[in-house]
């Protein structure tokens, strides 16, 4: 078992290292997003602008400009939070999805993150990052660039 788990990421090394830079940019942010949403202190309450704190400062301005208005939009969506009904202000909205999102223990919080890391590439990928590669090469980044 350990062989073909072995093999499987070497393959999913090989594809990450041949996809478009783009493409693996967007996989980067994703990843990225998701653990500044797992590490925010919502306690602080001086930061005026959530959305921005969670964006990595090195993101290009085009794709800042999707992800601020498209984050607030993918955690209603996923109607994750209760709290986030009714509300209009994209700081607001997720402020308290990141409140929710603290509060999910072990598996819950991992599945909830991956998929949002996993909308958030494809975000940042305009599009061209399928679900099903989105899911291997976030996990081979996760697993290989981000934990080294």
């Amino acid at each position: 078992m350990k062989k073909m788990i072995k093999k499987i990421l070497v393959f999913i090394k090989r594809l990450f290292s041949g996809i478009n830079p783009v493409l693996q940019k967007a996989v980067s942010i994703g990843v990225e997003v998701t653990e500044a949403i797992k590490n925010f202190d919502t306690t602080n309450p001086y930061v005026g602008d959530i959305i921005t704190t969670l964006i990595p400062g090195t993101v290009d301005d085009l794709i800042k400009m999707k992800l601020r208005e498209m984050l607030p939009k993918i955690v209603v969506q996923l109607k994750l939070v209760k709290e986030t009904q009714g509300l209009k202000d994209p700081d607001q909205i997720m402020l308290a999805a990141v409140k929710i999102i603290k509060q999910l223990d072990g598996d819950y919080k991992s599945a909830f993150l991956h998929n949002l890391s996993i909308i958030v590439a494809k975000v940042a990928a305009d599009g061209k990052l399928s679900w099903s590669d989105a899911v291997y090469l976030l996990e081979w980044y996760y697993q290989n660039k981000k934990k080294s």
